[in-house]
């Protein structure tokens, strides 16, 4: 009697440890901290949804996606029905708490004796990446590709994603989202792509060195510049042209590529001029303001800007 009675309470504490939904849930959470996506993707019984891009799903980037849950523990399964049950999971993401409950059943006995617990049939959810006028963006440290600007990635949970663009000429700065459950997927992480300091040098030295080449012009209307100096007045000595202000370059996305603010500046001519009628000869010296456009190409490894003068 001793012995079935032992032998039954064996049987009672591995059905409410090693054989219980509670455990099924640990494994399923040690397995994402140890970026073993195939073990995970197994145990929740979860298919992913087509066309998605598996990234999350597997090494460092699982692993990223798990390392910042905090303060995890795992509850009592709730019964929700016959040989169905809920085992929620507590935890902080992110810095906020939140709660993942996983639904699992019962699905038959192992030599008759001990309990087979599986998560009931899923879709893993996903989370959209977007970028503006960029077909690449880094998700958990991995680098992604965006058709077309976007990808839906298929995530596990509870995880946390990260997603951020850094370019020669381009950036985004990093965007955090948190994945809780199939029911409740995050909203798009929406990377605003934005000029770097060395896009904006290498427009500046280009606009420079343009509006150098028109200041080098001795001429009241150097060719192909935005500026020039109308008077009705004889010339009478030497024209001297100088960049007082150049223009300062602010470049957004437009349709798919990159468009250049107007721009303004300012340039001082130096000259002496005769009266046509007095023949009396005065020294000029003026501020004359100039505003032209300009296109942006841009490459993997170079731009270029061309003006765009209208008289």
């Amino acid at each position: 009697m001793l012995v079935g009675a032992a032998f039954f309470a064996t049987v009672s504490v591995m059905n409410g440890k090693l054989y219980s939904p509670e455990h099924q849930v640990r494994l399923y959470l040690d397995a994402l901290r140890d970026g073993d996506g195939g073990k995970a993707l197994g145990l929740l019984n979860a298919s992913v949804p087509e066309g998605s891009n598996p990234t999350l799903l597997d090494g460092d980037a699982l692993r990223r996606a798990s390392e910042p849950l905090e303060n995890l523990e795992v509850g009592d399964a709730r019964r929700t029905a016959n040989d169905r049950v809920e085992v929620p999971v507590t935890y902080t993401l992110e810095g906020a708490e939140a709660t993942s409950v996983f639904a699992l059943e019962r699905t038959g006995t192992e030599w008759g004796l001990f309990n087979v617990w599986e998560f009931e049939q899923t879709v893993l959810p996903t989370v959209e990446v977007t970028a503006l006028n960029s077909v690449e963006a880094a998700v958990n440290g991995v680098d992604v590709g965006l058709p077309d600007g976007s990808a839906a990635l298929a995530a596990f949970y509870p995880t946390s994603v990260t997603a951020q663009y850094e370019g020669k000429y381009f950036s985004a700065p990093e965007r955090h989202a948190t994945v809780t459950s199939r029911e409740t997927p995050p909203p798009p992480l929406a990377l605003a792509t934005e000029a770097t300091p060395e896009l904006i040098r290498a427009v500046d030295d280009q606009l420079h060195a343009f509006l150098d080449g028109c200041a080098e012009q001795t001429v009241f209307q150097p060719t192909n510049c935005p500026f020039n100096y109308p008077t009705n007045e004889r010339l009478a000595g030497d024209i001297s042209w100088t960049i007082e202000e150049y223009p300062a370059a602010s470049v957004t996305p437009n349709d798919g590529g990159w468009l250049l603010a107007p721009l303004r500046g300012s340039a001082r001519i130096e000259t002496q001029l005769r009266d046509f009628f007095s023949g009396e000869v005065r020294d000029v010296s003026e501020s004359v303001p100039f505003e032209f456009t300009a296109d942006l190409t841009v490459s993997e490894d170079a731009i270029t800007v061309t003006p765009v003068v209208r008289y």
